[in-house]
């Protein structure tokens, strides 16, 4: 801001100016005068009601407000109510203003809008839940009445997350956490792939800052060469379409640095061995007289009329959309230099569809039907969703994670006995399809045939399976069903069956393991279950007490699986150097102590010195420590950020820590002990086990050992790649990336 302007006045100068760009964009879309007149009263009406609130950067809050009704009219496409509700959707959150006060002064249907779009205060969370789950879930509540509040309320998020740097360390976890774990899956089952990529790429930016500049500098090293590769590739497809009279903008686009990684994390590979690094695009305008995926069809055979077309790799989205709407013909075509490269197909109508999502669908729908109609793509997935969110009882976490669930990103389409297309996302079984169709047959479900094939229900589909279910009046769900299941509407169904004949079987079952628990004089129930859960394959304690209720597992083995894991870890504490634990808008900036509680370190990650970590208070008094870049760690910020803990390594007390690392190479003869000479001659590191192998000359292997730090770990990863014939090698880390 300039220098000679008082503070004062550039902050209203900026004010004025979000106003007057919110303004050119809102009065294409108003029908009339009087909707122009009704957003600016909403101005008025928010910058008065904030009046002297700053945000964390030191701008008037009000530009938070200003900035969300941009992005809902100019990124995503709603129209004047939608704009008039992000305007006022934190008045009465922050103000002494009502939803009736809304009401009074812009109608119903806005004053219910931002009643749904309003923060719940967290008396609202009870002690055995986290509070943004409950929050989540009494807002995702108001989804079944106007889909544009969960549409507003991503647009709410995108501007937080593109003004978290002003946040704290702690802050910036939580909310990236959350982010990554429903806002990025609600942006893309609601179309909006630009807004979705954007908050993919600001939560890694902010929970691995190191790992996102890396690439995002690299990107940008090789830009000139990727540019000059691009327009090569598109100028004959160019010539082309110009020769076949097709009016269409090609050009080409860098995956974005979140996807790329995300390959990097999945598929163990370095930036350098990601060749797949762009993309292109071809937007034709269509002819009236054609049929537009005829039209999609007849570009990709111009396409391999140039270029050889790898066949597997078709994915045809225009006879098939998506369940969110997409659609578009994609293809993969090897170009001149050797290199693979994906071609994007669609219509002006398909493009805008895919990067505004539902709102530039109801658009086009109206300009054909004359109405602004609820769309029947959405309507469906409506329909499975309130069906989630038809439980109030169910624990908030839980209903967050089966909320989850009905937002697969992959899909997949099968068909019913009768030709009835449906889709599925990837990885689905034969009884999440039984479900699909109803919750009766869900639950009577004996089995299925598959493409005219006897399959159990445990079977997964894929696409193109014509899938027939058979039905028992004598059977009822399982628990054992929990276990394969993908969707929330099939494990909700279950459960809710379970819970009405299980109580009392959970009862029963944790007074069992209570008593096993005294008679070996162990008072921290917690920490034990967390150890023994696993072990006996359950999802969780609920469903470990019903099965020892009902007889089904036994503690017998109890006392040897706790001296095993007892025996597992040469360490369990450190002493770290934390901050007080986060609490909202009370934390002390600085408030650095050193602690002597006891910090546990987490077995689904093991951290060790070196390791960039993040803490959580468990209820036991303890803090468990993760790495970041913990999947666990991540799921644990979304739903219980009031427990983070900022931890850092403050003081080694230990002399080694269980670790793992992985190998694949060329087998050899002597190559295991080569490796043991290594490990432990020359760097004096205790192995624990080897389990090596060999398959047609190539060698897998896993060495877990005991390392001091996080320097030890690199120095063996370094030398053990040396070694002739190893070709791949990593410390372990979770195979689930979000």
């Amino acid at each position: 801001m300039p220098q000679n302007i008082p503070v004062q006045d550039q902050y209203e100068q900026l004010v004025q100016k979000l106003f007057d760009e919110l303004m050119e964009l809102v009065l294409p879309v108003c029908k009339n005068e009087q909707d122009a007149e009704k957003v600016r009263q909403a101005f008025y009406f928010a910058r008065d009601a904030h009046k002297g609130v700053k945000r964390k950067s030191g701008e008037p809050y009000i530009t938070h407000p200003l900035a969300v009704a941009k992005i809902v009219v100019g990124e995503i496409g709603l129209g004047v109510k939608s704009v008039i509700a992000a305007l006022v959707h934190d008045v009465v959150e922050d103000t002494e203003y009502t939803v009736e006060d809304i009401e009074h002064l812009f109608g119903a249907k806005i004053a219910s809008m931002v009643d749904g779009l309003t923060k719940l205060s967290s008396a609202t969370a009870t002690s055995e839940t986290s509070e943004q789950a409950e929050n989540f879930k009494k807002m995702l509540l108001t989804l079944s009445d106007d889909v544009r509040v969960i549409i507003i309320k991503i647009a709410d998020r995108l501007h937080n997350m593109r003004t978290l740097g002003a946040m704290p360390a702690p802050k910036q976890m939580k909310i990236a956490g959350e982010t990554i774990y429903l806002f990025v899956p609600l942006a893309y089952r609601l179309g909006l792939y630009a807004i979705k990529t954007e908050l993919e790429n600001l939560s890694l930016k902010y929970r691995f800052p190191e790992e996102y500049n890396e690439i995002a500098e690299k990107l940008n090293r090789t830009n000139a060469e990727r540019i000059i590769f691009i327009d090569q590739f598109i100028e004959p497809i160019r010539e082309k379409l110009r020769e076949s009279d097709i009016d269409a903008h090609i050009y080409g686009r860098v995956k974005n640095v979140y996807s790329i990684w995300k390959k990097m994390k999945s598929k163990n590979l370095t930036f350098e061995e990601i060749y797949d690094l762009c993309a292109i695009r071809i937007i034709f305008k269509p002819t009236s007289l054609v049929p537009e995926k005829t039209q999609c069809w007849h570009i990709y055979s111009l396409i391999t009329d140039i270029y050889k077309s790898n066949t597997e790799r078709i994915r045809d989205w225009v006879n098939i959309p998506k369940a969110n709407g997409y659609e578009a013909l994609h293809c993969t075509v090897m170009s001149r230099s050797g290199i693979w490269i994906e071609v994007q197909i669609r219509s002006e109508r398909m493009d805008a569809i895919a990067e505004r999502g539902f709102a530039a669908h109801w658009r086009y729908k109206s300009q054909e039907q004359n109405s602004g109609s609820f769309d029947e793509v959405l309507e469906p997935w409506l329909r499975k969703l309130r069906e989630v969110l038809n439980n109030p009882q169910e624990d908030a976490v839980e209903f967050l994670d089966n909320f989850k669930m009905n937002l697969a990103v992959d899909e997949v389409v099968v068909f019913t006995p009768k030709g009835e297309s449906r889709t599925m996302p990837k990885g689905a079984t034969v009884l999440d399809f039984a479900y699909n169709i109803h919750s009766k047959i869900g639950s009577c479900a004996l089995g299925a045939k598959v493409n005219y094939k006897l399959v159990p229900l445990s079977t997964k589909i894929h696409s193109g399976d014509q899938i027939e279910i058979i039905t028992s009046a004598t059977v009822k769900p399982k628990v054992e069903w929990l276990e394969f299941v993908t969707t929330g509407t099939a494990r909700n169904f279950i459960k809710k069956f379970l819970k009405s004949e299980s109580e009392d079987a959970v009862k029963q079952g944790q007074e069992l393991f209570e008593q096993k628990m005294k008679d070996l004089g162990i008072t921290q129930m917690g920490r034990v279950l967390s150890k023994v859960i696993p072990e006996y394959k359950c999802a969780n304690k609920d469903q470990f007490y019903n099965k020892l209720g009902l007889g089904q597992i036994s503690l017998d083995g109890v006392e040897k699986i706790l001296r095993q894991n007892a025996a597992s870890k040469l360490v369990k504490y450190w002493t770290l150097q934390i901050a007080k634990p986060f609490k909202g808008k009370k934390r002390q900036k600085g408030a650095e102590r050193e602690n002597q509680e006891k910090f546990v370190v987490a077995e689904c990650c093991h951290p060790i010195p070196g390791d960039t970590i993040i803490g959580f208070n468990e209820d036991d008094g303890t803090i468990d420590i993760h790495k970041k870049s913990c999947l666990i760690a991540v799921e644990k910020a979304a739903q219980h950020g009031n427990k983070i803990v900022d931890a850092t390594w403050s003081q080694e007390k230990v002399e080694s820590y269980l670790t793992i690392i992985d190998l694949r190479g060329i087998d050899r003869k002597g190559m295991v002990l080569d490796l043991m000479k290594i490990i432990s001659e020359e760097m004096g590191v205790n192995i624990r086990t080897l389990n090596f192998t060999s398959h047609d000359g190539v060698f897998e292997g896993e060495i877990s050992l005991y390392v001091r730090s996080d320097d030890d770990m690199k120095m063996v990863l370094e030398k053990v790649s040396k070694v002739k014939g190893v070709d791949k090698i990593h410390r372990r880390e979770s195979t689930k990336i979000n």
